[in-house]
C-alpha cells in the first residue's frame, strides 16, 4: 500500500494498491541517449524515448538529473538516440548503463558516427538512430525531460529486431539502473534466505550470478572495490537471487 495524494476537489489522501509487475506491462525500448561534440561526449541507456509530434517530428527523452548526460544535453542543446537491438552485448548495457561518464571516457574504443550538430552517435549494437536538437525541457522533479525536434534519422539494419524493456528483463536477467525512471528499490527484489544457507547475488548489468558455494566466498565478505568479472559492474549493482 502507498500513500497518494488525490488530485480530486478536495485533496483527500488516498490509498492506492499497485502491483509492481503490473508496472512492467508498460512497454519501453532501451536505447542509448548521447550527447556533446567530438571532444566531450557521454551517453546513457534509456527506457524512455518517445514520439510527442508529427509535424514537425519532435521525441522526449527522460534523464535523471544527477545523470551526468543531463549536463552535458543542457550545455549542448542536443542529443541522439541509438536505437539498440535484440542481443545488445551485456558490454553495451553495463558501459552505458550501469557506469558513470564522470569516472571514464564512454565514448573511447566505441564505433561513433558525428551528426549534423557534431553530437556522437553509438552505432555499436544500433538498428538505428536519431538526432534531435532541444527546443524545450520540462522539470519533472528527479528527472529532466528534454523535447527534441529531429534534425536527421538513419535505419541500420533492417533486419534486426529493437531490444525491449520485457525482453531485457525476462531473457537477459537485467534490470534497470538506479537513476532510471523504471528503477525499483532492489531490496524490493530481494529474498529472505535462511540464515547459514549459501546465498547466490546476480549482476542486473549482465546476469552474472556470484555463487558463494562456488566461490566459497561470502559475497558480503568482498572489497567494496569489487566489481563484476563479465561487464565491470560495482558490488553495489549486485541483487540477492
Amino acid at each position: 500500500m502507498h500513500p497518494f495524494i488525490c488530485p480530486c476537489e478536495f485533496s483527500k489522501v488516498c490509498t492506492l494498491n499497485f502491483h509492481i509487475e503490473a508496472l512492467f506491462r508498460i512497454t519501453y525500448g532501451l536505447f542509448v541517449v548521447s550527447s556533446g561534440d567530438r571532444k566531450h561526449g557521454n551517453g546513457f541507456i534509456s527506457n524512455t524515448v518517445f514520439q510527442v509530434t508529427a509535424d514537425p517530428p519532435q521525441f522526449v527523452v527522460c534523464c535523471n538529473k544527477n545523470n551526468f548526460t543531463a549536463g552535458i544535453i543542457e550545455k549542448f542543446g542536443t542529443f541522439s538516440v541509438s536505437i539498440l537491438e535484440k542481443d545488445t552485448s551485456s558490454d553495451i548495457m553495463g558501459r552505458f548503463g550501469f557506469k558513470s561518464g564522470r569516472d571514464f571516457d564512454k565514448m573511447k574504443g566505441m564505433s561513433i558516427k558525428y551528426g549534423l550538430t557534431d553530437v556522437p552517435v553509438v552505432l555499436n549494437d544500433a538498428i538505428a538512430f536519431l538526432e534531435c536538437r532541444v527546443v524545450n525541457t520540462f522539470d519533472a522533479g528527479t528527472h529532466l525531460m528534454f523535447v527534441g525536434e529531429l534534425i536527421q534519422s538513419a535505419l541500420l539494419d533492417s533486419k534486426k529486431e529493437p531490444l525491449t524493456y520485457l525482453y531485457y528483463r525476462q531473457v537477459k536477467n537485467g534490470s534497470a539502473p538506479k537513476n532510471a525512471p523504471t528503477y525499483i528499490d532492489k531490496s524490493k527484489l530481494e529474498k529472505i534466505n535462511a540464515a547459514g544457507t549459501y546465498k547466490k547475488f546476480k549482476c542486473t548489468a549482465c546476469g552474472y550470478i556470484y555463487d558463494e558455494e562456488k566461490e566459497n566466498a561470502r559475497f558480503s565478505e568482498l572489497p567494496d572495490s569489487w566489481v563484476c568479472p563479465v561487464c565491470g559492474s560495482e558490488k553495489s549493482d549486485f541483487i540477492e537471487v
